[in-house]
């Protein structure tokens, strides 16, 4: 098939077509509240109501998020009788977060300067690889403790998971062996409840890591969840 090229239509013009369009999806990754929505819903679907609450937004304004970064193909929606789901479109949006991470914490003083500061100071140590993880996972070394919302937890978790949620957890550390190695994980990378239930645990001398990311990363890299 012999390509005819629109009479008018510069053969700059195609690229300047996808560059716009490149740009719409930047566009809509392009305010806090947003990634901080799609790193909810990397947690499973949700209707605008309970998104709003959890992001601590009116539905009128989580509203007009979630339509632009629909329109940026950023999510999916779809209809559960009178309720409208949304979701991630691609798991590759996770990756298109992991690359504006990297290169903010890279070039970005202020960056490096809370990463740091307020999540090194709660956990110094290195994070536990998902690789390591999963070996030790298999081999029954380790206690692994999901410490998000119980909604969030039963939408999918990594195997044998133990959900205890960060503000109940000085209530129920009766609950988590001392004599084993705890992995936590929350949400990912910057999810503050993973690095506070670190320090609360090793404050009350419990062997306790953090895992390199979060539930999404982990499900994304195709490794088991429930």
């Amino acid at each position: 098939m012999i390509y005819c090229e629109p009479a008018g239509m510069s053969r700059e013009r195609p690229k300047h077509i996808i560059y716009e369009q490149f740009a719409e999806v930047a566009k809509g990754l392009g305010h806090g509240h947003r990634l901080e929505i799609l790193e909810l819903l990397a947690q499973g679907e949700r209707a605008v109501d309970a998104l709003a609450e959890r992001a601590g937004l009116s539905v009128a304004n989580a509203s007009q998020h979630l339509r632009l970064m629909r329109r940026a193909g950023l999510l999916s929606s779809r209809r559960a009788g009178k309720r409208i789901l949304y979701g991630l479109s691609d798991p590759a949006v996770l990756d298109l977060v992991a690359a504006l991470r990297r290169v903010g914490e890279r070039n970005l003083a202020e960056i490096r300067g809370v990463v740091g500061g307020y999540f090194h100071q709660r956990d110094a140590l290195e994070p536990v690889s998902r690789k390591e993880l999963a070996r030790r996972l298999k081999d029954g070394l380790v206690t692994v403790l999901d410490v998000r919302p119980r909604d969030e937890y039963a939408a999918g978790h990594l195997p044998k998971a133990v959900n205890i949620p960060l503000r109940e957890l000085s209530q129920r550390l009766r609950e988590i062996p001392k004599g084993r190695e705890i992995v936590a994980y929350c949400r990912g990378p910057y999810c503050v409840l993973a690095f506070e239930a670190v320090a609360l645990l090793r404050d009350r001398g419990f062997k306790v890591r953090r895992l390199e990311d979060g539930y999404p990363e982990w499900k994304a890299a195709g490794l088991p969840v429930e």
